[in-house]
């Protein structure tokens, strides 16, 4: 239990600052900035490592958690409670923004930039969460120092993908990150490509890290 509130709280706050973070900058002009909105999500991911790594693992996305299944670093029961918690703390996160949200908001939904094909928005999303889980794999095994400043890496490989792919896709790298404001606003448009594209991806990205040990 103490693990599966850890993966809502941490999902919870990375959806409540991250796509607060967008819901507020569209409010106030660009107030926070498109490369506010990427610190923020970096930032977010990092003290959220810190602070329930030790309990949880900290995957706080449905598609690492599927890729540590998929390799075999965690059983299927486990798995499948991570993602309906994340999933739920995803949603709840959108619903308290959805409160001081102006009416008709999409509450931070990821969407491809216009005139961006189908395809290229796919394969965006594939190849970031594949670095992310890749990184993920790498920073998290190992020397004890390497483990010390796993959330340092990865908090910052997110923030520059989020800064450089943001314009793009959203750079969401998880299912939760979209499904919360989708289920909240009711925006489903593409949202296929934001459960997909980042689970291939991240079992990818583990498998291809797995095999290189």
């Amino acid at each position: 239990m103490k693990k599966l509130f850890a993966e809502f709280a941490g999902t919870f706050i990375l959806v409540f600052l991250g796509t607060g973070a967008v819901v507020f900058d569209g409010m106030f002009a660009g107030a926070i900035s498109h490369l506010g909105v990427g610190l923020v999500f970096g930032l977010a991911v990092m003290l959220i490592i810190y602070a329930i790594g030790d309990i949880s693992g900290a995957h706080i996305n449905p598609a690492v958690s599927i890729a540590f299944f998929v390799t075999g670093k965690s059983r299927f029961s486990d798995t499948w409670s991570y993602i309906f918690v994340q999933l739920l703390g995803a949603a709840a996160a959108s619903f308290v923004l959805s409160l001081y949200a102006p009416a008709g908001s999409n509450l931070g939904a990821t969407l491809p930039a216009p005139g961006l094909s189908v395809f290229k928005a796919f394969l965006m999303e594939f190849v970031l969460t594949f670095l992310l889980m890749y990184i993920v794999v790498n920073v998290s095994t190992g020397a004890k120092e390497k483990g010390i400043t796993a959330g340092i890496a990865v908090g910052a490989l997110i923030a520059v993908e989020a800064i450089v792919a943001g314009p793009l896709t959203g750079a969401s790298m998880n299912p939760a990150r979209s499904l919360g404001p989708a289920i909240i606003s009711g925006n489903y448009q593409y949202l296929w490509i934001y459960i997909f594209a980042p689970v291939t991806g991240a079992a990818a990205g583990a498998l291809a890290s797995a095999k290189g040990r």
